[in-house]
């Protein structure tokens, strides 16, 4: 009898136990499948929930590049010719969003009337901006009445590097009573509300006027206003908040802003290259290239072919020039005995922007070759005469690059193979007519990209400049959010400061 209960025992244990086991492992099965599910990727993010919705999808259109996919084919020297895929299978889009990007010739601009980038701008007393114009404030205000008369900024080379001054009408013309056109960006006068906060500094007029000293000085006026920016700039709570990292300011100059930026490295720059930058104090990724303001006509009515540009290859100007600029006296020497290749000495005085006008009107490829910097206004001069840039800089940064592909009109050639004999040549008279056309009509589309006007037009200079600022936004606030992680740990309670980390180590 007592066997037979042992055995009942043990079966009825065995029984738990693998009921236990069961049960076990069913519940192990479901809790992994819930982890997974958990951790998989999201299928549905509703951005009213994220802060300047608004903001976030002008970038969603701003970025999402050429409505036309095209494929690179390798060619001869160093250029690319795109070829479309007009079978591959596209997106549906809406006719309203077709029509726009069509417009805008593949990139998409915010067209919607919609207010996309909300700019806080500093009321800078009027000696840092159109007091440089021997603009009068009147009536207490420091800006001048749009509506009566907008001061005339001076002509000449001064007109390249005048960024600061579109970018500073456009964002006082959207306090008009009716803003003219399409607003990009739009002015507020809460900094809590601004995606960014503007520093309205002439600084490359600054420099053109005010950088000699005077026996009488020991500072230039122009490294006296920097002084003064900083002063007045640093102390703003806007800026103690942020360490300026969501600031603002436009160097276009090379030579503009030397001291101040030391200073004022963590905002954002808008610049023409890198050229005279330390990387801990500009870089591609945390500022904005600016293109030029072209001085020579743009070419309107252009009905230019192939056979009617009779020169093959153009450059003029200064031949002889610092740093990366022993290019263009190298290529002066292989080049000056080529037919069809105009290549000389030029500058501005007398007639010589009518000249350079004229000769880029009629040649199929204008050279783009660096010179002090890495970038000149000879590139923007050559876009708005279609005459197909060969760009001859290695260290080169473009303007709006992460939304247009300036192979479809533009041909890169490294250094070191400018420099072989007959190179140059060979690639350029490779190019046929098609290919030459292509790129031309290209040049046609692209072309008011670059242009500066007041006021500003859908898809021009201004309004694509703004966009590029709205694309480093999200980047910004992200960095900035970051850097306040352990802020608690930097507060200095008596003053309620951040410290602001070195340029070496914060981006």
């Amino acid at each position: 009898m007592a066997e037979r209960h042992a055995s009942s025992l043990a079966v009825n244990t065995r029984k738990s136990l693998f009921c236990l086991f069961i049960l076990t492992s069913t519940l192990f099965i479901l809790s992994w499948f819930f982890v997974l599910r958990s951790t998989g990727s999201p299928h549905f993010i509703d951005h009213k929930l994220l802060p300047n919705s608004k903001l976030l999808a002008m970038i969603d259109n701003g970025i999402s590049g050429s409505e036309s996919q095209t494929d690179v084919e390798p060619s001869v020297g160093n250029r690319s010719i795109l070829v479309h895929n007009e079978e591959e299978e596209k997106p549906t889009i809406s006719s309203q969003d077709k029509e726009a990007s069509q417009a805008n010739n593949g990139v998409k601009c915010n067209t919607n009337g919609k207010v996309a980038l909300k700019v806080f701008m500093y009321d800078l007393p009027p000696e840092f901006h159109f007091g440089l114009l021997d603009w009068k404030p009147q009536g207490g205000s420091v800006w001048p009445d749009l509506q009566t008369k907008v001061p005339a900024y001076p002509g000449g080379l001064n007109l390249q590097h005048s960024i600061e001054y579109w970018l500073t009408l456009d964002i006082l013309a959207s306090e008009l009573p009716n803003p003219p056109n399409v607003r990009t960006a739009i002015r507020v006068r809460n900094a809590s509300e601004a995606d960014i906060i503007f520093i309205p500094f002439f600084s490359s007029l600054s420099y053109n006027r005010f950088s000699k000293i005077n026996p009488h000085q020991k500072k230039s006026n122009n490294k006296l206003l920097q002084d003064k920016l900083v002063k007045y700039v640093t102390a703003q709570q806007e800026w103690k908040i942020s360490g300026g990292r969501d600031h603002l300011i436009v160097a276009h100059h090379p030579n503009s802003l030397l001291d101040g930026r030391m200073k004022l490295w963590p905002a954002t720059f808008i610049l023409s290259d890198f050229g005279r930058y330390p990387p801990n104090i500009a870089n591609v990724e945390k500022d904005i290239i600016a293109p030029y303001k072209h001085v020579i006509k743009s070419y309107v009515n252009d009905s230019s072919t192939f056979d009617s540009r009779p020169t093959l290859l153009y450059f003029q100007g200064a031949i002889y020039r610092k740093d990366g600029g022993f290019v263009r006296q190298e290529l002066f020497y292989l080049l000056q005995d080529e037919k069809d290749v105009h290549f000389t000495f030029g500058s501005v005085q007398k007639d010589g922007i009518k000249k350079a006008s004229q000769g880029m009107h009629t040649s199929k490829f204008c050279l783009n070759i660096a010179g002090d910097t890495p970038s000149s206004n000879r590139l923007f001069d050559a876009i708005a005469s279609h005459c197909v840039p060969v760009i001859i800089s290695d260290d080169i940064e473009l303007p709006y690059e992460d939304v247009l592909d300036y192979s479809e009109f533009c041909i890169f050639v490294r250094t070191r193979d400018a420099l072989k004999k007959n190179f140059l040549v060979n690639l350029t008279r490779s190019i046929g007519m098609d290919e030459w056309t292509q790129m031309w009509r290209r040049l046609q589309e692209v072309q008011k990209f670059y242009e500066f006007q007041y006021p500003s037009k859908e898809g021009d200079a201004v309004q694509m400049i703004w966009q590029a600022v709205a694309r480093k936004v999200p980047a910004l606030r992200m960095k900035l959010n970051k850097s306040r992680r352990f802020s608690r740990s930097y507060v200095r309670k008596e003053k309620g400061l951040s410290r602001i980390p070195s340029p070496s180590n914060f981006w």
